[in-house]
């Protein structure tokens, strides 16, 4: 076999510009310099010259298709409808005038990609350049280009004038081409893009990839386009290029495994002795040897041109997607063929593409990364590498792109198994804080890192068939890392990959009961592991991840299925433990109310179908015990939900619940019962008398919350408590919040007896009597001198305000109508006050925190008060309150918008859809109380002050909520600026005086709502404004609203800049663009004020925008 000759086409491509730079009429792309990197000299061949041309910053001009045209004297066409791009075109294909078969084929897909590559084979058997042609035109057609490359060209022309001509001939309607399309067909056809280009060099591996032409030209083609400053040219040819480089590695790897066979062979050949040796043999292989290596050459000289003419000036184009594609076909190179491409010649551009701007290309670069450090072997060959470029890739955990992070992660898990100490204790600590992250796929990979690094099953001893070490390890990182306190997220992140080991409830109830000495866990371990057992058992038995974290995936039948074996298994399981581990923790409230859920969770049928009366016994017992312990409203809520469970009417042995209950019930109530005839008949409590009263109230009042115990009648004496607490004062505030309590739970318990049933009418006086007295008694609570007391009277008021509101009649519950409750004038200036008094106040000291003690208590205090907030604001929502009395809070939106903004925000948003009108008189009121008390607190020269500011400030934000559907706000924000002028001139001075209004710097908070006003209706305010200010003011108020009011092109700034500045050419009538009116506007002849009427023209249009404005029709006076 002859030497391959080397072509021209394939040396020109091999070079920085490959000689073809189509410049059509928009200069030379710039490009950024290369990013900062150390010389390897002693780098490769495959990896030098990457000196050349670097990657495109951004065009210096706009892209144009040739010198411009002059102005058509014509009338305007429509223009052509939008076409696909690499659509139907009446381009000729191959130098003939059909379509491409190979486009089409890939397009249609009906057609397997191996047998669309034989029929072109066939025609490139036949005819070599027939062949090449109509490959290069199906390149063409995938960028969406309707030209083709005749064989006219293809003879006289070198690339460079080729692609010029094919860029001339381009036809982009719009910047998207077929690779840049995300739609399910133009995806499918890029995969099948992709696989033809590869296919076609597998199929010609064994003659015409050597034929001196078909990959010559091609290479060539390809590497011309990939330099073009068109980017569908660019991007299409560059994958193209990159695919080719792909299946030539696979060529190449064939030819070489060829050569250690043909090598082996030849060597056993001759080691035979002399006699028995087969001359002819030996030089047969002496020339299959031969030609072997001129293959390997031929294969090495193609890729090094790609390398050098496409990858290196690529991998950093402008483009993002042709930067993801070059880093993504790099590491398939390396992972095929290590021993050509796993250099640090190479690898050192994937670690300059991991500081890439761009999300998508970081994330290419990770993955690539994980299929080197997938492996041993290779991953043995990164060391300089990973020292080079570890912190980049450990600090990628706080990736801004949530997919980034989690690659990342599953990287740095694949560099612990298969690197030895490549990562360091510093390094870990910076990924196992991210298993507390609300992100689940984030989490769940720290998690596998974390399960790999510390908790992995070969830290077991051998032989060991328990889990107990690994929950010490587990137990030890949860306590000592001191990283956070929610078990149940540890516990999930965990969940994927060491699920079993956490539901391995033997071992945890064992480590829990275990008493042996020196072997058992310490106080804190075992209220941790209490918290890691109720985590495990609560994500069983709901399925989901906690509250936070959003599930991965729906769960299916089947996994559903195994979640409700899984839970019946635990319940098994723990049903002899659980009463022990009562006993031996009930007197720890941490550690009680985490069993007691477990309890609520398990598959409580299984006591009734086991007949397990003994351990439902216990149970009930050691619940008893826990409520008779322990005060805290976390253990006692927790008790009562599982006591709440065991009562269900559904399961078989509810009746040991209900008597548990009752008695329980039965005991609190007598010692309530006597601790009220006490208290009234005796003097003042003692310590330890108020205590017993107050544990036995916040035992009750938790019961009440979950269970119904009007039965035994306990709203009297709670009453009678109340109301000698209201007359005396001598009942402590602990006794009083729960007594509170136990009354709100008590009147919500009677109104559900009542629904749905034919009610008595006496049933609805007596209910109707008890909620009027108790709301009298709850309205003198909120001037206690006590937080908790008044906090607690707010907040059960407005709740109760809330439930016997205008909506408790509606729909069938007509019958429950005379039990509305009105709240009257007073009571709503009292609940407006409350708000003034303990929610709208700044603490002293509020920028000076001392200690972490300290800003836990403000934070703590910042919930209580936003809790108050919300529940007035819920009064508003729900047209319990008059919208006028928003007004108290709507007027703090701007003072305290980083602490209450969210909520005052979401109760603008839901009074606007009530009355937009009485809304937008209630901004008005809020302006205007904060424009008096200014004026009473600083006088009339208030413009130049600071609160005044803010005051606008208030007003600009509160005109945000103008600015969408600006015809159905009309009405609305006419009637603001109508009686905020109205306001504004309502005490005049004495004549003569010279003096303004008093309330006139009102006009400039006003104008900041004139930008949402229309032109119309600025015309319109401008005349009433005329009409009632004084005539011959000048005042600098008055002349910044009229200023606002003045009619502007929209966008426009103040009549001052717009005198300046040119003003724009009025654009023909015909080239106006359609006036577009909102879905929900009112008819043209719908104003706000009824004398005024314009023609509908006039409202939105833009046909006269920036021209001669017309002449408004004659109007009759205004009556505002």
């Amino acid at each position: 076999m002859a030497p391959p000759r080397r072509s021209p086409r394939i040396l020109a491509a091999a070079s920085s510009s490959s000689g073809s730079r189509p410049s059509p009429g928009g200069g030379s792309h710039g490009r950024s310099p290369p990013p900062p990197s150390p010389t390897d000299s002693d780098s490769p061949d495959l990896s030098s010259g990457d000196s050349g041309s670097d990657f495109e910053d951004t065009l210096r001009g706009p892209r144009k298709r040739g010198p411009p045209r002059p102005p058509s004297r014509d009338p305007v066409s429509k223009r052509p409808r939008r076409r696909e791009p690499g659509g139907e075109r009446s381009s000729p294909a191959a130098g003939n005038g059909g379509q491409n078969t190979l486009f089409e084929a890939v397009r249609s897909a009906k057609v397997a990609v191996e047998t669309v590559v034989d029929e072109w084979l066939e025609t490139y058997r036949r005819d070599r350049e027939t062949g090449f042609l109509e490959l290069a035109n199906f390149v063409v057609r995938s960028c969406g280009c309707g030209g083709a490359v005749t064989p006219e060209m293809f003879r006289n022309l070198q690339n460079s004038e080729i692609i010029r001509q094919l860029t001339e001939t381009f036809e982009e309607d719009s910047a998207d081409y077929p690779l840049s399309l995300s739609s399910r067909p133009w995806r499918r056809f890029r995969a099948g893009f992709c696989e033809l280009v590869a296919t076609v060099v597998r199929r010609c591996r064994y003659g015409a990839v050597y034929d001196d032409f078909l990959m010559d030209a091609l290479i060539s083609f390809l590497t011309g386009l990939s330099d073009s400053q068109v980017r569908a040219f660019r991007h299409t040819g560059t994958l193209a290029a990159l695919k080719v480089m792909s299946a030539l590695v696979e060529v190449a790897l064939g030819v070489s495994l060829q050569q250690d066979n043909s090598r082996r062979q030849y060597e056993a050949e001759r080691s035979k002795e002399p006699g028995r040796r087969a001359t002819g043999k030996l030089e047969a292989l002496l020339e299959k040897r031969r030609e072997l290596r001129e293959q390997q050459e031929e294969m090495e000289n193609m890729m090094n041109a790609i390398f050098k003419g496409v990858f290196v000036h690529r991998y950093r184009d402008v483009v993002p997607d042709i930067r993801a594609a070059c880093v993504e076909e790099l590491g398939t190179w390396m992972r095929s063929s290590a021993g050509s491409f796993l250099t640090d010649g190479h690898l050192k551009y994937i670690g300059w593409t991991l500081y890439d701007k761009q999300g998508e290309v970081r994330l290419r670069c990770v993955k690539a990364l994980q299929g080197l450090y997938g492996r041993r072997d290779t991953a043995a060959r990164m060391e300089l590498f990973t020292g080079r470029f570890k912190t980049r890739m450990v600090s990628m955990v706080l990736d801004k792109e949530p997919k980034v992070a989690v690659e990342v992660v599953k990287l740095l898990t694949l560099m612990l198994e298969n690197t030895e100490e490549a990562l360091t204790e510093e390094d870990c600590r910076n990924v196992y804080p991210l298993v507390y992250v609300s992100g689940r796929p984030l989490a769940a990979a720290a998690g596998l890192f974390l399960y790999r690094r510390l908790l992995s099953p070969q830290r077991d001893p051998p032989g060991a068939g328990d889990n107990g070490t690994f929950f010490r390890l587990l137990l030890t990182f949860f306590i000592e890392s001191e990283l956070h306190q929610h078990a149940a997220y540890l516990v999930d992140s965990l969940w994927d990959c060491a699920g079993p080991r956490l539901r391995d409830w033997e071992t945890l109830g064992a480590l829990l009961l275990e008493e042996a000495p020196g072997r058992g866990l310490t106080d804190r371990q075992e209220k941790a592991l209490v918290e890691i057992l109720a985590a495990s058992v609560g994500r069983v038995a709901e399925g989901q991840p906690p509250v936070g974290r959003v599930p991965a995936k729906k769960p299916s039948s089947r996994e559903r299925a195994a979640q409700r074996e899984e839970r019946t298994r635990l319940t098994h399981c723990l049903i002899p433990a659980l009463p022990r581990l009562l006993a031996k923790f009930s007197a720890d409230a941490e550690k009680a109310a985490p069993l007691l859920e477990v309890l609520r969770r398990f598959d409580l049928r299984v006591y009734g179908s086991r007949r397990l009366e003994k351990p439902l016994e216990l149970v009930l017992g050691q619940l008893g015990e826990v409520m008779g312990k322990h005060t805290e409203p976390g253990v006692l809520a927790a008790a009562s939900r599982a006591l709440q469970a065991l009562c269900d009417p559904e399961l078989a042995l509810h009746g040991h619940g209900d008597l548990a209950r009752s008695r329980l019930a039965d005991q609190l109530a007598d010692k309530f019962q006597q601790d009220v005839t006490e208290l009234l008949q005796a003097p003042p409590l003692e310590e330890e008398e108020a205590y017993s009263m107050a544990a036995t109230l916040r035992r009750i009042s938790v019961l009440f919350s979950a269970h119904d115990l009007t039965r035994w009648q306990l709203f009297e004496p709670c009453a009678r408590l109340l109301r000698h607490a209201v007359g005396t004062g001598e009942v402590p505030p602990q006794v009083v919040v729960p007594a509170v309590t136990c009354l709100h739970f008590h009147l919500l318990w009677e109104l559900s007896h009542l629904r749905g049933a034919r009610v008595p009418p006496e049933r609805l006086r007596s209910l109707r009597s008890r909620v009027t007295s108790f709301c009298a008694l709850c309205q003198s609570c909120l001037a206690e001198a006590d937080a908790g007391v008044r906090e607690q009277a707010f907040v059960v008021l407005s709740d109760l305000l809330l439930v016997f509101g205008p909506q408790l009649p509606r729909g069938e519950e007509e019958a429950l109508a005379p039990l509305v409750l009105a709240p009257e004038a007073e009571l709503q200036a009292q609940l407006a006050a409350f708000l003034m008094d303990h929610v709208f106040h700044r603490d002293d000291g509020h920028e000076e925190l001392a200690d972490m003690e300290e800003t836990e208590s403000r934070l703590e205090g910042l919930h209580r008060r936003r809790l108050l907030l919300a529940a007035f604001c819920k009064l508003l929502i729900y047209d319990v309150l008059e919208l006028s009395a928003a007004s108290d809070v709507f007027k703090h939106y701007g003072k305290f918008y980083s602490d209450y903004g969210d909520i005052i925000k979401e109760t603008l948003n839901c009074t606007r859809q009530m009355d937009r009108q009485e809304w937008a008189r209630t901004l008005l009121l809020s302006l205007k109380q904060l424009t008096t008390e200014l004026l009473l607190q600083q006088g009339p020269e208030i413009r130049a002050s600071e609160a005044f500011l803010e005051i606008r400030d208030l007003a600009r934000r509160f005109s945000l909520f103008f600015s969408l559907h600006q015809l159905r706000n009309r009405p609305a924000l006419l009637g603001l600026h109508r009686e905020g002028i109205q306001f504004a001139f309502q005490d005049p001075p004495e004549p003569g005086s010279g003096l303004p209004p008093l309330n006139l710097p009102f006009l400039e908070v006003l104008s900041e709502f004139s930008p949402r006003l229309l032109r119309p209706d600025k015309a319109l305010l401008l005349a009433f404004l005329e009409k009632t200010a004084p005539r011959g003011g000048s005042w600098p108020s008055l002349v910044t609203y009229r200023n606002s009011l003045q009619p502007q092109e929209e966008g426009g700034g103040s009549p001052s800049r717009r005198s300046t500045a040119p003003r724009p050419r009025p654009r023909p009538p015909p080239a106006a663009k359609r006036p577009h009116m909102d879905a929900s506007s009112e008819p043209p002849d719908s104003s706000p004020w009824p004398s005024s009427r314009f023609s509908s023209p006039a409202l939105t249009s833009t046909a006269l925008r920036g021209g001669p404005r017309p002449p408004l029709p004659p109007q009759p006076p205004a009556e505002v």
